[in-house]
């Protein structure tokens, strides 16, 4: 992860990679086994995030671990935006000041209760950890100069330059 104004770092040999602006839903207590109506109770709070994905080798490979994994694919920022609820939120991408992805919470194939019921039934999270909850058509290319910002209403807006490695 990277926080806000650090460079995202396109590796070597790679080839396209891409923007994927979130909303990031930050695990404030220990959560196991949650149920969606409890959701809530676990929540610290809500944070920007960017899933940058190296498209070519997802498309090549079966497991996501390596196309999303790469040293600085994760911003996340600027801050994380407590006493929140799960109603609707806009979440947009944009690349040098060209709106990309535009779109709202409410349209999430799952809502946010029922994401971390799924999670923490397959696994335990701590205090920090950070669901992402899925990203709005239009995702992108980026290329070394670009500056990249993912905008969370009521929580903040997230931006970072892009750099060749």
């Amino acid at each position: 992860m990277i926080g806000p104004g650090e460079p995202i770092r396109r590796p070597p040999g790679v080839g396209r990679v891409d923007h994927e602006a979130e909303l990031g839903v930050v695990i404030g207590r220990r959560a196991h086994r949650v149920s969606a109506a409890r959701a809530w109770d676990h929540v610290l709070g809500l944070i920007c995030v960017n899933d940058v994905t190296a498209r070519d080798l997802q498309k090549k490979e079966s497991q996501y671990t390596r196309c999303k994994g790469f040293d600085t694919f994760a911003p996340i920022g600027p801050c994380i935006a407590t006493g929140l609820n799960g109603s609707p939120r806009r979440v947009e991408g944009w690349v040098n000041a060209e709106r990309r992805q535009a779109s709202s919470t409410q349209h999430l194939i799952f809502p946010i209760e029922q994401l971390v019921e799924f999670v923490t039934f397959v696994m335990t999270l701590e205090p920090g950890d950070i669901i992402s909850t899925g990203t709005p058509e239009g995702i992108g290319a980026l290329k070394a100069g670009d500056s990249v910002k993912v905008a969370v209403e009521g929580v903040g807006e997230l931006i970072n330059p892009v750099q060749a490695e």
